[in-house]
């Protein structure tokens, strides 16, 4: 996949995350209460393909949840000067503020939809190569 294209899967997945959080009340609860972590976990993955492009994308997946899990565990950490990092908003959105089990099904959902899409998108190009 391009760099350009992921790069707007980024900006497009970042978008959706934070109007999932801006504006919960014109979503199914469902979906606001889980749309950020999920979206948060693909941005992850999207970060790592710009990282890596040439990439596999299972490797990617694992990688993009390792990293998300181990977002998810610093959040059981609290000192004051993580505490005064996660109170602020770029803080929370990428640290986020306390730890839920249910954003590891989140971050596995999320990472799983984003390899989807790439890989599904790398398939295609090579369909679109062949064909040239």
């Amino acid at each position: 996949m391009t760099r350009r294209r992921t790069f707007g899967l980024l900006l497009l997945t970042i978008a959706l995350g934070l109007a999932s959080r801006r504006w919960p009340e014109s979503q199914p609860a469902f979906v606001a209460a889980y749309a950020g972590d999920t979206l948060w976990a693909a941005a992850v993955f999207w970060v790592l393909r710009l990282l890596a492009p040439l990439a596999a994308t299972p490797r990617l997946a694992m990688m993009a949840v390792a990293i998300a899990f181990a977002d998810e565990l610093s959040q059981l950490y609290h000192a004051p000067w993580i505490d005064a990092v996660r109170a602020t908003t770029p803080g929370a959105l990428l640290l986020g503020q306390g730890f839920l089990w249910s954003d590891l099904v989140c971050y596995v959902a999320g990472v799983g939809l984003a390899a989807v899409v790439d890989r599904l998108a790398v398939s295609g190009e090579a369909r679109s190569r062949r064909g040239a």
